[in-house]
């Protein structure tokens, strides 16, 4: 049996910016991306803090403390929202088990604090 299991979490992000004439995602400090095991067109789920919105779209690498939510997941936000980034895989059931989900949390600017 194929299970999905949370693979990356990047907590606490703070809105930059929004976007809403691009074509559509996250764009997400590369950085950011790198350390949470985040693919530049990989799929996410954006839960937002302030309105409780959940929407699924793919991320983008962006330029250092940048996170834009472009298209029309930028109606879901506004600029000082914080935010969650989830990202999961498939895996089989014997391996399921032993995923830890890389999380990675940062400060008020964006910046990695552990």
């Amino acid at each position: 049996m194929l299970r999905i299991m949370l693979k990356s979490k990047i907590h606490r992000l703070k809105v930059t910016s929004v976007n809403l004439y691009y074509h559509g995602s996250i764009t997400i400090d590369k950085r950011l991306m790198e350390a949470a095991d985040i693919l530049e067109g990989e799929k996410v789920e954006v839960l937002n803090l302030n309105n409780g919105v959940r929407l699924e779209t793919y991320a983008i690498k962006g330029k250092p403390g940048v996170v834009c939510l472009n298209g029309p997941a930028a109606r879901s936000a506004c600029v000082g929202d914080q935010i969650i980034v989830l990202c999961y895989c498939l895996a089989q059931d014997n391996e399921a088990k032993g995923i830890r989900p890389k999380v990675v949390h940062v400060d008020g600017k964006n910046r990695i604090t552990h």
